[in-house]
């Protein structure tokens, strides 16, 4: 269905106008009033000296002066929603206000003339006297929890402030009253000449689109001053709006908490949204590697899941997770976040190079964080998910090659706490070749998991990728290798290690020998341990420390899960010792079978024999 767009330039009293037919509105998701005092000034300055050139016997008359775009659509209640531009237009109107208060103290008719001329950009008026309604202004604010909302429309009604307030609608009222006053007592003439080019020669660009979704992506192609509003402001409104009266402030509190917590988490509720999304695909079984965009798919059914009872507090549940794996620190009651061998499992796939390893383990948190068994199950479930992805990419470094397995895993989590992981088997000999030679986008994964078999504690804060043999060396210290040969080798897996940014700063790139003072200081366990180790370290080392940490690794993943089939256990009846024979190699051969598929066709073929 194609959409419709109406775009037709306007003169602030046209624009305003409009309002009489079709109400503004600046909707619950937009953010309060937030012009600074400076950016009013600016545009009072602005149009001060558009009038200078613009009087009636310049020569120099530009014509007009532009104010920029105002992206609206019609809402279902037939008022015009504002999704880009409330910030300019809540200025126009204070700015008009404040004329109009200005114009009331005196009686020439280039004031009343003028007076008559504002007031249908800012009342309502009696279609048949024309009555000015002064009680009924051309917008309003919904902004969620702000209580300007009411003071901006007093002050479109009343002309006056409160004198309590601080808000920025009462200093920027004032501010334009103060600015006022002064260009009329220094110049009363050309104060009437602003008067007018603000009513007729200031310009504005409204776009109407047809509906919120085309209003939103005008705006998101439009928009590049400050933060756009994202697809939570929008989920925010939806949900206040759908609440009864009573718990809307409530909702409005929590909502709060949960932006300033996940704010400093170094999240987003946005995000939080997005993760939530994953999981309520999975419970709805969905697999498909097309991922939709979230407003798409929080929108279906008319905004239906957004309003479960339980949606805030699964944020927040999601949002405990990062606090562990962001912030680095325990929560209190939640003894899994005191296991180290989880925040270690936890801080390896914080390396991954891609977001896909978040998924399953928000759903698996969420799903069964508050079970008896979690804390274990979770530790078996997280290191089982590394050792798979970090093969994965270690072979293939693209999100493909996991994307499918990923989206399966999350529906497979919402049955079982020991989900399968249908992944294809990682062939051990090429693995172990690629760990020597690691991609650069693993290696940080790679070094974390090696750390944490010989410490207890997370790595520090602020480490870096330690060459033990520089980067930059003397010629002469290889006289029987090339420099493509030293080049090549220095970069493998077995010359690198995990070494505090601080005391790599005095390391330097000195040789061995030089940087042991400096490593004898680290807290990084392995890197402790192999400066005891050696005295020198050289290219045979190098060579020697790739097998041994290839075979280190793949052991280990192998041990947490790496190629482990999820088997189907066969259940059997008693078996008549006359049959014991056949039975025992029909054992013998099932247990050697990988797939699931060949040892379900040996039961149906062993329930036919019996």
């Amino acid at each position: 269905m194609a959409t419709s767009i109406e775009v037709n330039k306007k003169s602030v009293k046209q624009l305003l106008e409009t309002g009489k037919r079709s109400k503004f509105v600046i909707p619950e998701y937009q953010r309060p009033y937030a012009w600074t005092e400076e950016q009013t000034q600016t545009l009072f300055d602005d149009l001060v000296e558009f009038t200078e050139n613009n009087s009636e016997n310049n020569e120099n008359d530009r014509g007009t002066y532009f104010l920029g775009a105002i992206v609206a659509y019609e809402n279902e209640k037939g008022e015009q929603e504002i999704i880009d531009g409330q910030q300019r237009i809540t200025s126009l109107f204070l700015l008009l206000r404040a004329l109009y208060v200005k114009l009331e103290q005196s009686t020439e008719k280039k004031a009343i003339y003028l007076r008559s001329q504002m007031e249908p950009a800012l009342w309502e008026q009696d279609n048949l006297t024309g009555e000015v309604k002064q009680d009924k202004v051309l917008i309003s604010s919904r902004v969620m929890g702000n209580e300007g909302n009411t003071e901006f429309s007093e002050i479109l009604q009343t002309g006056s402030i409160n004198p309590n307030s601080c808000s920025n609608y009462t200093k920027n009222y004032q501010l334009f009253q103060q600015l006022l006053e002064t260009y009329a007592a220094k110049d009363p003439i050309a104060f009437y000449y602003f008067i007018n080019n603000v009513l007729n020669k200031a310009i504005m660009l409204p776009i109407t689109a047809d509906s919120q979704d085309t209003a939103l992506t005008i705006f998101s192609t439009l928009n590049d001053r400050g933060l756009a509003l994202s697809d939570a402001d929008i989920f925010k409104a939806k949900i206040y709006n759908h609440l009864p009266q009573a718990e809307k402030k409530i909702f409005i509190e929590k909502w709060q908490q949960l932006d300033e917590d996940a704010t400093d988490v170094g999240e987003s509720i946005q995000k939080l949204f997005y993760y939530y999304m994953f999981y309520l695909r999975a419970l709805e079984n969905d697999r498909k590697t097309t991922t939709p965009g979230i407003r798409k798919y929080y929108s279906k059914n008319n905004f239906e899941k957004l309003y479960q009872e339980e949606v805030l507090d699964d944020l927040s549940t999601i949002l405990n997770l990062w606090i562990v794996v962001n912030n680095k620190i325990e929560i209190e009651n939640q003894s899994w976040s005191q296991n180290m061998a989880i925040r270690q499992a936890l801080d390896a796939l914080d390396s991954y190079p891609n977001e896909f390893w978040k998924y399953p383990v928000v759903n698996y948190y969420l799903k069964y964080h508050q079970q008896s068994d979690f804390e274990n199950n979770f530790l078996k479930f997280l290191q089982r998910l590394l050792a798979v992805l970090a093969a994965r990419y270690i072979v293939t470094p693209t999100i493909n090659a996991v994307k499918g397995g990923i989206l399966n895993l999350n529906a497979e989590i919402m049955k079982s706490p020991t989900p399968k992981f249908d992944f294809s088997r990682i062939n051990e000999q090429q693995l172990k070749e690629k760990i020597k030679d690691a991609h650069r986008n693993t290696v940080r994964m790679i070094l974390k998991i090696l750390a944490y078999q010989h410490q207890e504690k997370l790595l520090p804060e602020k480490w870096e990728i330690e060459h033990i043999l520089p980067q930059k060396w003397q010629n002469s210290y290889f006289s029987t290798s090339s420099d493509e040969e030293v080049k090549e080798i220095v970069e493998h897996i077995g010359n690198k290690i995990p070494f505090e940014k601080k005391l790599n700063i005095v390391a330097s790139n000195g040789y061995f020998a030089k940087k042991q003072a400096s490593y004898e200081q680290s807290t990084v366990t392995i890197l402790l341990e192999l400066s005891k180790s050696h005295q020198d370290w050289g290219l045979s080392d190098i060579r020697e420390r790739d097998i041994r940490i290839s075979d280190e690794l793949f052991a280990l993943l192998s041990s947490w899960g790496l190629n482990q089939t999820d088997v189907v256990q066969p259940q059997l009846i008693p078996i008549p010792e006359k049959n014991r024979e056949d039975y025992q190699k029909f054992m013998e051969i099932f247990r050697k079978e990988d797939s699931n598929e060949t040892r379900q066709q040996f039961l149906v073929m062993y329930d036919n024999k019996k």
